[in-house]
């Protein structure tokens, strides 16, 4: 479950009094986890026996471990570096001396893509909740925590547009709503509409609202607009109150699925949720999209991250051909 849990501001503990401060600083929970991890790390390998005794100056060490023994990626240093630069900078307030540590080596790695026919014979086996979810990372380019948490309010079918709310880096954007998919989306919301109802007159019927909303709209997590668009099977006990509650679906069933369908599919591609976006932003290159307009619908801050998809549009797709093809 994505929800934070309770942390009080009084704990004696180091990492406790870190999860309050990132929480202050508005940083998402997946930020705080993958900080609060880095910096355990960090602690582990110095053999730190109290928080008095932590150094920026064994930052360096700890990342030349990294590149060298731990033969780690250039993006795992990099989000380590950030860690630990929030960690003392922001958190302890200490300078950080100049860093001459050894990075990483960097390797340029290419996405996997699915072609539309492989994307098909995935989908073939793939069935309810699952498929659509699919569907919706193929045709409107999200991610996969992006579509576990969309809510109804967030489907607008008369203006063929989907509104991706809870979205990496907290970005909201909009994107395309595929026309084939509209049928479909309107059925997933009346069976969301009679499972509310349900719920409701069991006795529960609330949902998890991000940013406190729930104490600005009292009423917002009982209403049918922000019920997730993919609810769970069962109720979760939220650990901030502990409070019953129908959560969304968890990402880890429709990964294990989507392995499951490739495998079936006979594809040998390293198939995972994220390929459908992937694919997404490829076909709309290879359809002619402007750079920009991929950029936006993805919800990329810089525009070097969209352009690696155009070293993945076919060579013969610009207008590229082997000598031996002409033999």
């Amino acid at each position: 479950m994505d929800v934070p849990p309770p942390v009080s501001s009084q704990s004696p503990r180091f990492l406790d009094r870190l999860r309050t401060f990132i929480r202050a600083r508005g940083l998402a929970y997946r930020t705080e986890k993958t900080y609060c991890a880095w910096v355990r790390r960090f602690i582990r390998f110095n053999q730190y026996q109290s928080h008095d005794q932590i150094d920026a100056q064994h930052i360096q060490a700890f990342l030349s471990n990294l590149a060298v023994d731990q033969h780690c990626s250039i993006n795992t240093q990099k989000t380590a570096l950030n860690a630990l630069v929030f960690l003392f900078r922001e958190f302890l307030e200490q300078e950080i001396p100049d860093l001459n540590f050894r990075k990483a080596a960097v390797r340029r790695k290419l996405p996997t893509v699915l072609s539309s026919s492989e994307v098909a014979r995935v989908l073939v086996h793939l069935y309810g909740s699952h498929r659509l979810m699919v569907q919706m990372m193929y045709g409107c380019g999200l991610r996969v925590m992006e579509v576990v948490r969309l809510r109804v309010k967030d489907i607008d079918i008369e203006n063929q547009a989907l509104w991706v709310q809870e979205t990496k880096g907290g970005k909201a954007r909009r994107t395309l709503l595929p026309e084939r998919l509209q049928n479909t989306l309107t059925e997933q919301i009346r069976w969301v509409t009679e499972l509310h109802r349900c719920d409701l007159q069991a006795g529960y019927g609330s949902v998890y609202l991000p940013n406190a909303l729930d104490r600005k709209y009292p009423n917002a997590p009982f209403e049918l607009g922000w019920q997730y668009l993919f609810p769970a099977r069962h109720y979760s006990t939220d650990p901030r109150n502990g409070m019953e509650r129908r959560h969304h679906i968890n990402e880890r069933q429709l990964q294990r699925s989507v392995k499951q369908a490739s495998q079936k599919a006979g594809i040998n591609k390293r198939v995972s949720c994220h390929t459908f976006r992937h694919s997404f932003a490829t076909e709309l290159l290879r359809q002619g999209t402007d750079l920009r307009a991929i950029q936006e619908i993805l919800g990329h801050t810089s525009i070097e991250t969209t352009q690696i998809y155009t070293h993945v549009v076919g060579l013969h797709e610009r207008g590229m051909v082997s000598p031996i093809d002409r033999l």
